[in-house]
């Protein structure tokens, strides 16, 4: 564990974190190919190559989130992470807090319930996964991205420049 405050977050912080975000847009953005080949299992058709191919996208898409994951716990278990503004309110600590573990929870759970869906043909876990995670997740990234305006506006803590360029 680190045992020192930092200052900023680390370049390979920094990496997973805009890398994972990127590819968390993207399967969020598009998830077609996965939901053409899951209608055509539904009705117990056999999906098209294009569908097979836009499904394992957006699996191997999934996967590569989880392991960026791991790596980004890890990390941030070593590294540690900036303070937070001492001039935030305790209950907007309080709400980063929840909204940080949350992100990281579904982080993980979406992955998970994805492959427990797609490889292990778990059907509650599909539509869990398709229909409720899904929802709270865009309500997380809304309010983290929410959360980071008001640090970089309000309390010109330069949070976007300590995950961007690091200083």
């Amino acid at each position: 564990m680190q045992s020192t405050p930092v200052d900023a977050y680390s370049l390979p912080q920094r990496l997973l974190h805009w890398g994972g975000a990127l590819l968390i847009f993207f399967n969020l953005l598009f998830p077609d190919g996965m939901n053409e080949w899951h209608r055509a299992m539904r009705r117990g058709a056999i999906a098209s190559p294009d569908q097979l191919s836009a499904a394992n996208i957006h699996a191997y898409v999934g996967i590569a989130i989880l392991a960026l994951a791991i790596v980004r716990v890890c990390l941030r278990l070593v590294q540690g992470a900036p303070p937070v503004v001492s001039q935030e309110p305790a209950i907007l600590r309080l709400v980063a807090k929840v909204v940080h573990i949350g992100l990281y929870a579904f982080i993980f759970a979406m992955p998970v319930t994805g492959i427990a869906a797609y490889y292990f043909g778990v059907d509650p876990a599909g539509s869990l996964h398709a229909d409720v995670l899904k929802v709270v997740l865009w309500a997380l990234i809304a309010a983290h991205v929410a959360g980071a305006l008001v640090h970089q506006f309000y309390w010109k803590s330069n949070v976007l420049r300590r995950m961007t360029i690091g200083r």
